[in-house]
């Protein structure tokens, strides 16, 4: 977790107030309740004084954005209202509000301009640090956003080979799935996506044994069989159906 600014970055050493930063962030120009901020900050602990503590946490924040000498004033950028705080910042100027974004923007271009979305999936993933608020905190809302986000990457990921895949580049995705497939086993979108590639490079036995591992590994490790889009595929890979080798 940490601050650009004028091409330096701020990095935020106190967990706690790591931690407020990153909630506050998370909800970039809009209240984050203090109960909520004490959930997140002290998850296994029923502080007595709990406000106090925050208090004392947003004061060392804005010292450190004091010290940092931004544009804008401590009090103007973490604000106090009503039993809440604001983090006065367009929602934006975050990386992963600008990863989400990027991330809908390259899923809505996949039919209509799948090169254009392969460009926009790129600029998500260039912004990725991984893993996912990796020092922000156990609170359940760090936790669940961190889970959102890690999910959103496999789909952009995935997205991005969809959009190589209307566009004949099957040969350049070849490797970083077989790499994806032993990663993610359990991702039958990415088994899915290989055997596409290697069918269409002359290369049908490969794409049915990975259909076999896959099934194999579903079975073994999780006593499931694979979902009808993975075993229509393979039936379609045994018929060498010509649909196969339409990209749109």
């Amino acid at each position: 977790m940490g601050v650009e600014h004028g091409g330096k970055t701020y990095r935020i050493r106190a967990k706690k107030v790591r931690t407020l930063l990153t909630v506050l962030a998370l909800h970039a120009g809009r209240t984050v309740s203090w109960d909520t901020l004490v959930g997140e900050l002290w998850p296994d602990k029923d502080l007595a004084n709990s406000r106090n503590a925050l208090h004392a946490n947003t004061a060392r924040l804005r010292k450190l954005l004091e010290s940092w000498d931004l544009d804008a004033q401590p009090n103007d950028v973490v604000v106090t209202a009503n039993n809440s705080y604001l983090l006065d910042v367009p929602a934006d100027a975050t990386d992963a509000a600008r990863f989400l974004r990027l991330a809908s923007r390259g899923s809505e271009l996949l039919r209509k301009a799948p090169e254009q979305a392969g460009s926009v999936l790129n600029e998500a993933l260039e912004l990725w640090r991984g893993p996912a608020l990796l020092d922000a905190g156990e609170g359940l809302l760090c936790r669940s956003t961190a889970a959102q986000l890690e999910e959103r990457l496999m789909t952009i990921r995935e997205d991005l080979i969809t959009a190589k895949l209307h566009t004949g580049r099957e040969r350049d995705v070849i490797a970083d799935l077989q790499e994806l497939v032993v990663a993610h086993p359990g991702r039958e979108r990415f088994s899915e996506q290989l055997m596409i590639a290697l069918y269409r490079c002359g290369r049908q036995s490969e794409a049915l044994d990975v259909y076999r591992r896959t099934r194999a590994w579903l079975v073994d490790e999780l006593g499931l069989d694979v979902g009808r889009s993975l075993h229509e595929l393979y039936q379609s890979v045994l018929a060498q159906d010509p649909v196969l080798d339409a990209r749109n």
